[in-house]
């Protein structure tokens, strides 16, 4: 007959609490192996001593510079000039005429040197400018009854103006007539064509004389 333990004896009632407490303890053991550090002596030594090694900054005092020597000016030398000798010898003019008081000078007159003038030279602006006869009015009114519009640039519409440059000869007749800017379609050829066929001019003039000018006029194409 086996011997009944009391319960306060009974051991086995305990066991899952003392189970607890190894398993606890086991874990504590293992996390602190875990955690262990080993450090090195020498290590130790170092983390001991300060490896920072700061100079002692110290102030230099600025060096004083002297000044710049001032600039040497040279005074200028004062070269006394010796007094102009006296010329003393007597200046003798030697004459192949004999000169007397009975001698009469005449008088030299010296004609002016006439300036031969260019008859081809062209002017572009003269003191009197060419003018047509009756003035500018009666030319362009010359030049709109003798202007035929050309079929062309009446078909295309065309219209504006073309620049004619001629010269007026000292005569007055119109030479070298053309067209420096043009509009085409047969305009510019017609203007230059009532220009040639225009009455002459009165010529432009330069110092009172007639010359020749170069002139530039604007010729209206206008549908009506």
């Amino acid at each position: 007959m086996e011997a009944k333990k009391t319960d306060k004896a009974d051991l086995t009632k305990k066991t899952s609490f003392f189970f607890s407490i190894g398993l606890l303890v086991t874990l504590g053991i293992t996390f602190m192996a875990f955690e262990w550090k080993s450090y090195d002596d020498n290590l130790v030594d170092l983390q001991g001593k300060s490896t920072n090694v700061f100079e002692e900054l110290i102030e230099v005092p600025p060096t004083e510079q002297p000044p710049p020597p001032a600039p040497i000016i040279q005074q200028p030398q004062i070269v006394e000039v010796p007094d102009e000798e006296e010329i003393k010898e007597d200046i003798q003019l030697k004459f192949d005429v004999e000169v007397t008081e009975e001698t009469k000078v005449e008088e030299v007159i010296v004609a002016p040197v006439e300036e031969k003038e260019d008859v081809d030279q062209i002017f572009s602006v003269v003191e009197e400018t060419a003018e047509p006869k009756g003035g500018m009015p009666a030319f362009y009114k010359y030049i709109s009854e003798k202007m035929k519009y050309p079929a062309q640039a009446r078909r295309m519409g065309v219209e504006g103006r073309v620049f004619v440059e001629f010269v007026v000869n000292r005569d007055g007749s119109i030479v070298d007539v053309k067209f420096i800017k043009g509009i085409g379609a047969g305009c510019d050829e017609e203007a230059v064509r009532v220009v040639q066929s225009a009455p002459a001019w009165k010529p432009g003039k330069q110092r009172g004389k007639p010359v020749r000018q170069k002139m530039v006029i604007p010729i209206i194409f206008k549908l009506g």
